[in-house]
């Protein structure tokens, strides 16, 4: 609101930084609760725990608990906005909001996992305390709101383009937007916003990968990037996956670091469905809604497919 109500940048960012502060010393709190704490799985007593057996009336209604939240949280909703989708909505525009999004979508979450690639193997290969704090802090943007994101990128963004405007204009170039108001400022925002994401999936699935491995292949003669590509990327290849599905999904619904950065006359499915349900159009609002949830469906299933097959 003190962005886009009073046009104030520098109260904006204030505030910002207040929850910044907060998060931080949330952060603090957590590692230092657990420090030096150890957890080991006892697993004869997980074998030796006996299941109970409900028939009758009362597994009936112990389904019918189950059912309610995923009847009125998802069922319902979804049914809803399927019926006005086939017949009332209008799907003029809708095709070029999805490939907007979905490019964008992609895009991002491939230098992000690139990123976190990158992030998660220095800590392997370097492990030091300076560089795990120094991730965690990197960590923090998903702990925080789109739109403090988006702040926070817009205004160094914004200075950067007034002092590159500075300098071209005695060659007669016109200012612009040369960050700000590009999809550059956009896919950094997702960066900071979605990074801990991404990370934690690698981070995950290099633990599972044993450190002799590294070392035959050194022994064998392959370079760090060598080992990188030969044996940790296929090993790799379900946790990068599922960071991928991730961190699409949740660029894909982002709404407020898209509509503060987004370039104009670029729009995309979130920021589309939330226009049409601030002017009251509902049901035209269903059909980018309803891709949403579908395309969000996407991880839930894979997720439970590898979790079965494991």
């Amino acid at each position: 609101r003190t962005y886009y109500g009073f046009g104030d940048a520098v109260g904006a960012a204030q505030l910002s930084s207040v929850l910044l502060g907060f998060v931080v010393l949330l952060v603090v709190f957590e590692r230092l609760s657990r420090y030096r704490v150890r957890y080991y799985s006892d697993r004869q007593r997980k074998l030796n725990q006996a299941s109970v057996t409900v028939s009758g009336a009362k597994a009936l209604i112990m389904q019918l608990l189950c059912l309610l939240p995923v009847c009125f949280g998802f069922l319902i909703p979804t049914l809803l906005l399927m019926y006005w989708t086939a017949f009332f909505a209008e799907l003029q525009s809708l095709w070029q909001l999805t490939l907007n999004s979905f490019l964008l979508a992609g895009g991002s979450s491939v230098i992000i996992v690139l990123m976190a690639l990158m992030v998660a193997y220095a800590n392997r290969l370097y492990p030091s305390k300076w560089l795990a704090n120094l991730t965690i802090l990197v960590g923090l943007g998903y702990a925080l709101p789109g739109v403090v994101i988006a702040i926070g990128v817009l205004i160094p963004f914004s200075s950067l383009d007034r002092w590159i405007s500075d300098q071209l204009v005695p060659f007669g170039v016109q200012p612009s937007l040369y960050l700000s108001g590009t999809v550059f400022a956009l896919v950094f925002a997702y960066l900071v916003r979605f990074l801990a994401v991404a990370n934690g999936n690698i981070v995950s699935g290099l633990a599972r990968i044993q450190p002799s491995l590294d070392q035959s292949g050194r022994l064998l003669g392959l370079s760090q990037t060598g080992v990188l590509r030969t044996i940790h990327v296929p090993l790799l290849r379900g946790s990068v996956l599922t960071a991928l599905l991730v961190c699409f999904v949740d660029i894909l619904k982002e709404l407020p670091a898209t509509m503060m950065l987004r370039p104009f006359n670029f729009d995309t499915l979130a920021v589309k469905t939330y226009e049409l349900a601030g002017e009251e159009r509902l049901i035209d609002a269903a059909a980018p809604s309803l891709l949403i949830i579908l395309v969000g469906l996407l991880p839930v299933i894979w997720l439970n497919r590898s979790v079965s097959k494991e």
